[in-house]
């Protein structure tokens, strides 16, 4: 199909998943990978890249079929798209970074039910052409795995003293040990949070605009945000 009647400014599209909607700091998507798997900054690259070439291949295949999916059974075709995609991903890591896989276990197979995945094949790559969907895909994928890197950079240095396992502060540093447990995750992403969301308060109030924290992420007909709507058509198509 072509991609006029969907066609987006392509660097706005791949610019705007790294820091306006970014899905960790900025729309709070995927917290339960981001709250997981980030006490070391090899764990949250390795989540990170897995998703983003996830995000590329499920939006541009969703993106190449879109005129031949039935709206009814779109989700359950966006479900099984992606989740051949991270089949692919959890084959490559068991093979090729078999450390790696064992310590990030069931959250590589958690990619498929990952809501910034899902949301992004329903809300953009059914609505637009290749070109614009791979943008989004890689701009989304890569402000996940930034969001991902910075929260594991945090929690490995202030708890284990170290950065990509080099120590940093000699034998004398008593770690932090809470920065490495789940407590810690919670506590860095609300410091983070606070930092970015104070950044931008700031940008707004020199160009004299009203900041508001986004609500939402281009998703107006979004699945994930209209079960209600969903469940009627099931009923109705029953």
């Amino acid at each position: 199909m072509s991609d006029a009647p969907g066609r987006a400014p392509l660097l706005a599209t791949f610019t705007r998943g790294l820091w306006r909607e970014n899905p960790i700091f900025r729309l709070l998507l995927g917290l339960c990978p981001t709250l997981a798997v980030t006490s070391s900054v090899e764990n949250a690259l390795g989540m990170g890249l897995a998703s983003t070439f996830v995000l590329l291949g499920s939006n541009s295949l969703v993106a190449l079929c879109r005129g031949f999916i039935p709206r009814k059974v779109r989700i359950p075709a966006f479900i099984v798209i992606i989740a051949s995609f991270v089949t692919v991903v959890d084959l490559v890591m068991h093979a090729y970074f078999y450390a790696l896989h064992r310590s990030l276990g069931l959250f590589i197979p958690l990619i498929v039910v990952n809501c910034i995945i899902l949301g992004r094949a329903e809300a953009f790559a059914s609505r637009h052409g290749v070109g614009s969907a791979v943008l989004d895909g890689l701009g989304m994928g890569l402000g996940f795995t930034l969001g991902l890197t910075a929260l594991g950079a945090v929690r490995e240095v202030l708890g284990s003293g170290s950065l990509l396992g080099l120590s940093l502060f000699g034998a004398g540093y008593q770690p932090l040990l809470v920065m490495v447990l789940p407590p810690g995750a919670f506590l860095t992403l609300g410091v983070l949070l606070a930092g970015m969301n104070r950044l931008e308060e700031r940008r707004a109030i020199r160009a004299g605009e009203r900041y508001a924290p986004p609500r939402e992420m281009d998703c107006g007909s979004c699945v994930l945000c209209h079960l209600d709507d969903v469940a009627d058509e099931v009923a109705r198509a029953s």
